[in-house]
């Protein structure tokens, strides 16, 4: 059952909880840094810094019985995503946890794609080609930039990689120069093969190779692809069972498996594959997943938070906060469940983040001082990649502080020097970011997403809301070229501000 405003005793526990302090939770709680704590692989979570006692977290608990079906139905190929009557087989890319026919044939479907995929890699690793254009925007572009970047140094230097994802030319123009067309592999990435920005700088960099080069497509629609001048045995197939935000596993993983090889891009499968066993099987008190997602119900519905920040403390993550953000907001930015009645509850909060230490100065001050609190998950590693353990430590005490100094404040000498704490967060220390523990990570936001899916009765795979706004665009391209009048635009404001661009680009 979704949530309905009326939790047991949930918000009894919250006006219990109302006027303590997150100190003085800890100090009642010896074991509560050890009992609020779980050890999932390479990821120790502390849940021990939330705005939660014990009866608290019993209670919420409560609300997660129809969990472990749930996911079991999401394994099992059950046609989760409603409004689009499909399934969503992402798991089927990388674990064999699925049970019946429609999960098999995924796992089928997927090895064959992979063993392609597997023999094209080879056969650039053998070409003179040294670089990889990879071509998408939002999950066709973000999970392969993520990867590739927070794992630069499983990098094996054989090909240098480059990522378009805007419409905006300027990053082809700053590019090209840099390439040879000649030694050049373009990736076009789009599950539909209708996606504008893609196929504006695919066009550019399809002209630019002019033959020469080479190029590739992952794509569902695979007569589009070579309708566009792909060759067919050099594209690589998606699937509508596969949503792009979820699609890191698949062949979108192209360019990660050329960067990196295919060795350590099966062990990112892996470690997914291991959180995917873990969510399946383990209870939901002992469920990383479902736990941070219940946490996250907390904070949003009970507690009435309306943002949620995202802070690794490692600069390879950079991307991670961009990454969830699409993962979090498009999966869950819905009002209307899946049985088309308005939700009773707040959806998702507003996700947003960036990388300490720097970020701590920017904007740390209204974490710290500001009107309303930020829960946050911080995220953390322990063994560097690099040389350098004075800089490591100095990490490493930031990240302890900042979540010591968020949740429980200090009285300071004057008003201005308070800081009130109580600011909930969770903390994620990965034993060293490599590709089996980023898989790990990114498979747990992703079944923490589907379990607050579910707890809130809406659609996690679908993007209706991302629709309106292409269409329009679509509809006011003629008039930008002068195809169309300005007075045939309907809006007021739209017209108004076509006449501006108009009269300045006649200048």
């Amino acid at each position: 059952m979704p949530l309905t405003p009326d939790w047991p005793g949930l918000r009894a526990h919250a006006m219990r909880l109302a006027d303590m302090p997150l100190r003085q939770l800890m100090v009642a709680d010896p074991e509560r840094a050890r009992d609020f704590s779980l050890r999932v692989g390479p990821i120790h979570a502390c849940f021990a810094r939330q705005r939660y006692d014990r009866d608290a977290l019993a209670a919420l608990f409560s609300l997660a019985a129809p969990l472990p079906d749930a996911f079991r139905r999401q394994f099992d190929g059950g046609r989760v995503n409603r409004s689009e009557d499909r399934p969503a087989l992402h798991t089927a890319l990388r674990s064999d946890l699925g049970h019946g026919a429609q999960a098999e044939a995924a796992r089928r479907s997927a090895r064959d794609a992979r063993d392609r995929m597997a023999a094209m890699v080879a056969d650039l690793e053998s070409s003179d080609i040294t670089d990889i254009v990879n071509i998408g925007i939002g999950g066709s572009d973000l999970g392969p930039r993520l990867a590739v970047q927070s794992l630069a140094e499983f990098d094996r230097g054989r090909f240098r990689t480059h990522f378009l994802f805007n419409a905006d030319a300027s990053g082809v123009q700053r590019l090209l120069p840099q390439l040879d067309p000649a030694r050049t592999a373009v990736v076009l990435v789009s599950k539909s093969f209708g996606t504008q920005e893609t196929l504006l700088n695919g066009g550019i960099l399809k002209d630019w190779l002019a033959g020469r080069g080479r190029l590739y497509a992952i794509s569902a629609a695979t007569d589009a692809a070579i309708g566009f001048g792909v060759p067919a045995d050099r594209v690589l197939p998606m699937w509508d069972w596969v949503g792009g935000r979820y699609s890191l596993w698949s062949a979108v993983g192209f360019t990660v498996a050329l960067a990196l090889g295919m060795r350590r891009f099966d062990e990112l499968l892996a470690g997914a594959a291991d959180m995917d066993r873990h969510v399946l099987e383990s209870p939901p008190e002992r469920n990383l997943a479902v736990w941070h997602a219940l946490t996250l119900v907390w904070n949003r519905n009970v507690l009435g938070h309306a943002t949620h920040a995202v802070l690794p403390y490692d600069e390879r993550l950079d991307l991670l906060p961009d990454y969830l953000q699409q993962l979090v907001m498009e999966s869950l930015g819905k009002t209307v469940r899946e049985d088309d009645s308005a939700s009773p509850v707040a959806t998702v909060p507003v996700l947003w983040g960036a990388t300490g230490t720097s970020s701590q100065h920017s904007f740390f001050q209204a974490l710290h001082q500001g009107s309303d609190p930020v829960p946050a998950d911080f995220i953390g590693v322990v063994t560097p990649a690099h040389r350098y353990p004075q800089s490591h430590s100095a990490v490493l005490a930031n990240l302890l502080a900042q979540s010591e100094a968020l949740a429980n404040g200090s009285a300071g000498s004057s008003p201005q020097k308070h800081y009130p704490g109580g600011r909930p967060n969770s903390l994620l220390l990965l034993d060293a970011l490599n590709p089996r523990s980023l898989g790990s990570l990114l498979a747990m936001y992703e079944h923490s997403v589907y379990a607050l899916s579910v707890l809130w009765g809406v659609n996690a795979f679908d993007q209706w809301g991302v629709e309106l706004g292409k269409r329009l665009a679509g509809s006011l391209l003629p008039v930008l070229a002068g195809e169309r009048p300005v007075d045939a635009v309907e809006d007021p404001v739209t017209r108004a501000l076509l006449g501006v661009i108009r009269a300045r680009q006649a200048d």
